[in-house]
């Protein structure tokens, strides 16, 4: 028998809420003691969902050869197994998950996205490309709610320029059925880890397996089960996030387990355009709490991070 956890009591964001006070105060609460929620009334479409996911399954059926011939070179392509590992201090060769990344696609500079060939796949790339739009569009009402969040304008992000253009990169992902009667803390689909950017927002298939730890440096770690709830996008606060708010909003550990069942899943990373340099909000620092990190260039500290987790080509 698999271990038994606790489930996640997370709350639920709806973005379509009339009082935008009200929902602002409810996300920084939730930003502050956990870093993970739910995104409601988001604007993506049901019918949409269901064809992402039949889309995915379709690519990672391949053989792997066929795959392989799309490896990620830049911002795009796939991940075969083991070729990442999020959580570096394992004694393992990697994490068992395969991926595909699509970075930016409406823009000049970094549109350099690889798609599967329309003969083998005539869906793939409009779906790809409406997913990869009506998330970041849900993305992008979501900041201006969590700029409301930290007693900011709720247009900060547009008017510093952090968002000109923004720099959202959709990761499909896979993981082959695993045996759960084998799992222990370094047998997992996707090691313990937090996200690197602003924001994550998740959909999954319904298979069960993500697992969050509200406090990463307690020993021992205590895991909880995140839910699927129907129509609803799980978001998690990233790392930059952290720094950029000084440390008031956390980004917060999480997993995924095998539970003895192949599982989909597609995360949307949005964040800043890559040459934005982050530095403390003053909603977030004062005499008493100075800014704790030094500004950086986005995608320098990105390249840092990546760095800490390639295996073999790449992650």
């Amino acid at each position: 028998m698999g271990q038994e956890y606790l489930i996640a009591k997370l709350p639920v964001i709806d973005l379509a809420a009339p009082d935008r006070i009200s929902t602002a105060a409810t996300l920084r609460q939730t930003c502050i003691e956990v870093g993970f929620f739910y995104v409601v009334n988001h604007g993506v479409d049901k019918a949409l969902f269901e064809r992402l996911f039949e889309e995915s399954k379709k690519f990672f059926s391949f053989p792997e050869e066929e795959k392989m011939k799309l490896e990620k070179q830049e911002f795009s392509g796939y991940t075969a197994l083991y070729s990442e590992k999020l959580d570096t201090s394992l004694n393992t060769k990697g994490d068992p998950k395969e991926s595909f990344y699509i970075g930016p696609i409406h823009d000049e500079i970094y549109n350099l996205n690889r798609w599967p060939s329309e003969e083998l796949l005539p869906n793939w790339r409009p779906t790809m490309e409406a997913y990869h739009t009506q998330v970041t569009s849900a993305g992008k009402r979501l900041l201006s709610l969590l700029a409301l969040a930290l007693n900011l304008d709720e247009n900060y992000f547009e008017n510093v320029g952090a968002l000109d253009p923004p720099m959202p990169k959709l990761r499909l992902l896979h993981y082959p059925e695993g045996d759960p009667s084998c799992h222990n803390d370094e047998v997992l689909g996707a090691s313990a880890h937090s996200d690197y950017g602003m924001i994550t927002l998740l959909a999954t298939d319904g298979v069960p397996g993500l697992q969050v730890c509200r406090e990463k440096d307690r020993q021992p770690q205590i895991w909880e089960n995140v839910p699927h709830v129907e129509g609803a996008l799980i978001v998690n606060i990233g790392d930059m996030t952290e720094r950029w708010t000084n440390g008031v909003f956390r980004s917060t550990l999480h997993r995924v387990v095998p539970k003895g069942r192949e599982r989909y899943s597609a995360a949307m990373f949005i964040n800043p355009r890559h040459d934005f340099f982050v530095e403390c909000l003053e909603s977030c620092c004062s005499e008493s709490n100075p800014p704790r990190f030094p500004p950086i260039r986005f995608n320098d500290y990105l390249q840092e991070r990546y760095r800490a987790i390639s295996v073999t080509y790449g992650a």
